[in-house]
């Protein structure tokens, strides 16, 4: 049986405007992502894929990538990570941890737990960008995931 998802390329989930909003113009700059939807903390990013709360009216999300900051308002980027990757049916949607976090400690947890990849934000606005679109090519077109 094929279940219905609704196709989103990317989901943004991070808490500052500034860094969203950047991300935001440089992946729509470089021609990727049609489809990206920003959430502002881990909770709400939780409710947009299996559409509860505000989003309770829409089908489920199953994006091709997910940008997920680390330190995050209500519930944090390492438990939403943990309820993905404990999902059968989403545990093979490319997660990256994209963070300010160089702490060791949050690295082992986050690959323990099955993060596809960890980047560390630089501090300026234009190596940040350069991050996200090289990151956005890797993960939307040159990598291949399961179906």
């Amino acid at each position: 049986m094929q279940e219905h998802f609704e196709v989103v390329d990317i989901l943004l989930v991070e808490d500052s405007e500034a860094d969203a909003e950047l991300t935001l113009r440089v992946l729509r700059k470089a021609r990727l992502g049609n489809r990206v939807v920003w959430v502002k903390d881990g909770q709400e990013a939780l409710d947009f894929l299996y559409s509860e709360g505000v989003y309770g009216a829409r089908p489920e999300s199953r994006p091709r990538l997910v940008l997920l900051d680390l330190k995050l308002p209500r519930l944090n980027g390492i438990d939403v990570l943990r309820r993905l990757k404990a999902d059968e049916r989403r545990k093979s949607i490319p997660v990256v941890m994209l963070t300010s976090s160089s702490e060791e400690r949050d690295i082992v947890e986050s690959y323990a737990l099955g993060v596809n990849s960890y980047l560390i934000k630089p501090v300026e606005f234009d190596k940040l960008g350069e991050q996200v679109v090289n990151t956005g090519l890797y993960w939307l077109l040159a990598n291949k995931v399961p179906s």
